[in-house]
């Protein structure tokens, strides 16, 4: 019967130990497994995790090249598909799409990132669509269909 008092790790199951600078006949003692000299032999010494001993450092041996510019603008797709199915199950029962309406209807997740309307699909549904940009041709599938057309500003 296994009482608590009695339990015991499997054999194998837990290393002991190394304990280091007890003395010469622990075999960890004298130098601590530091060696003889040497900046890690000394105490407080710090080398930063990054360095490699004066061979050139990853970040300089890795070829660079692109460029990403500071001033781009990542929009949230909408396609003009997505507009259509949204007016036909009647979430658009007014006729008018906006970025907070998307939003809220959950075409886009993010409400202060702007919205581009593209022009994949087609559009049934008369539509007054106002978003941060137009492709060329859903503005005019959307003109097509009867709707208009509002460019917001970002």
């Amino acid at each position: 019967m296994n009482i608590l008092g009695n339990l015991k790790y499997a054999p194998g199951a837990r290393k002991k130990v190394k304990r280091i600078g007890r003395g010469v006949g622990s075999g960890h003692g004298k130098t601590a497994g530091k060696g003889h000299k040497g900046q890690r032999s000394r105490s407080g010494d710090q080398i930063r995790p990054w360095f490699e001993g004066g061979q050139m450092p990853l970040n300089r041996r890795i070829p660079k090249f692109g460029f990403k510019s500071p001033f781009r603008i990542e929009f949230q797709i909408v396609n003009v598909s997505t507009l259509n199915k949204l007016a036909e199950s009647g979430k658009l029962s007014d006729g008018v799409v906006t970025p907070e309406v998307l939003y809220a209807l959950g075409a886009v997740s993010k409400k202060s990132q702007p919205v581009k309307i593209l022009g994949d699909g087609a559009l049934s549904a008369k539509l007054a669509v106002s978003a941060n940009s137009f492709s060329k041709t859903a503005s005019d599938k959307i003109t097509a269909a009867g709707g208009t057309v509002k460019t917001l500003e970002s």
